[in-house]
């Protein structure tokens, strides 16, 4: 039996963001049986400690996985990896300026998955990106495979830094419930929507998201807009609910976290907008992919890498506004990539062939 180590998420059960649900998805029956998962969580974010889970053995970590203790999570989880693994798995670069002290102590297989250019987030000031340009190129350095989710990741890791990195994205079939039709009407009704005659987006409410372009475009426009997100999160988000609440085509909601409502909101819009600009392969944007709805999306390579280049496009918020102005767009390609390619058994594979 082959032991891998998963270091970089928050931990599982799911709870958090995409990688946590990568975790949640290549696990259980999507893992063969050659194969014993142990994954690093954190204490401080987990409501309850379990021993196993899902066959899989979890090892807790006290501190928080994110935001200013990331780096020293990730460090600490790879100290306790040095030994008992054939295969450690790394998500994402946070404790990756560590690596040229790990790789003194241990020498067995090592997997980075690097995620989006976190260093060229608008949210991080000048120091915090040349720290994380620095943990990129450890990764990159250091590790014995490279995983990219989105080809224009892949496409960066070659020219950046010679080296070629496997392509792997993320999966989306987890979308899938089963809620009855009535239960779905009644979820509709609560906030007063039609099935299909309204567009949907969800997103963390960040200048990078393109936010304050898809309201620009929907505000006043007699196209109705469901945006959900993390609006009291930061000056941005609560200065744009400020001017955008009392918008008659706009509904704000705050994130939602009954899976079946989220389900309901999803499965019954006519569209779904995208206005991811960083990182790769979005998981939003792979989940949205599943319902088959048309999907027009920020016009940046990562988007159209993972649509196909079959999706619609954006770059401000006039040329939003004259798609969604046309009668012909179309989601059954969508769909269909979808499920040719964004299966969670699919990606399952994929990542136990690495090992």
């Amino acid at each position: 039996m082959k032991q891998v180590a998963v270091v970089g998420t928050q931990g599982v059960p799911a709870s958090y963001g995409g990688f946590e649900t990568l975790v949640e998805n290549i696990i259980g029956e999507n893992c063969p049986s050659d194969i014993r998962y142990t994954i690093f969580c954190s204490s401080r974010d987990s409501a309850v400690r379990m021993e196993n889970y899902k066959g899989c053995r979890l090892k807790y970590i006290p501190l928080h996985a994110n935001g200013m203790q990331s780096i020293p999570y990730d460090i600490w989880s790879l100290i306790r990896v040095i030994r008992g693994y054939d295969v450690i798995l790394v998500l994402g670069t946070s404790g990756c300026s560590f690596l040229p002290v790990f790789r003194l102590f241990c020498r067995k297989r090592l997997i980075v998955n690097i995620d989006g250019l976190e260093h060229r987030r608008a949210k991080w000031g000048s120091l915090a990106r040349r720290v994380l340009r620095f943990s990129e190129a450890m990764a990159v350095r250091f590790a014995d495979v490279v995983i990219a989710d989105n080809k224009g990741i892949q496409d960066y890791v070659h020219e950046t830094y010679r080296k070629e990195a496997e392509l792997i994205a993320y999966g989306g079939d987890h979308v899938y419930r089963d809620v009855p039709e009535e239960v779905q009407a009644k979820h509709l009704a609560t906030y007063g929507l039609t099935p299909g005659r309204y567009a949907i987006t969800v997103c963390r409410i960040e200048p990078e998201n393109n936010c304050h372009v898809t309201l620009e475009a929907f505000a006043h426009s007699g196209k109705k807009l469901v945006f959900i997100g993390n609006w009291d999160r930061s000056a941005y988000g609560r200065d744009l609910k400020s001017r955008y609440r009392n918008d008659p085509d706009i509904l704000l909601l705050d994130a939602i976290y009954d899976l079946d409502i989220l389900y309901s909101l999803r499965a019954n819009a006519g569209i779904y907008i995208h206005g991811h600009s960083a990182g790769g392969t979005n998981p939003s944007l792979v989940e949205a992919m599943f319902f088959g709805h048309p999907i027009i999306a920020y016009d940046v390579v990562y988007n159209r890498e993972t649509t196909r280049n079959q999706a619609y496009y954006f770059a401000d918020a006039e040329s939003l506004r004259k798609l969604l102005a046309r009668p012909d767009l179309d989601g059954d390609a969508m769909k269909r990539i979808a499920e040719e390619e964004y299966t969670w058994k699919h990606i399952s594979s994929q990542y136990c062939e690495l090992y």
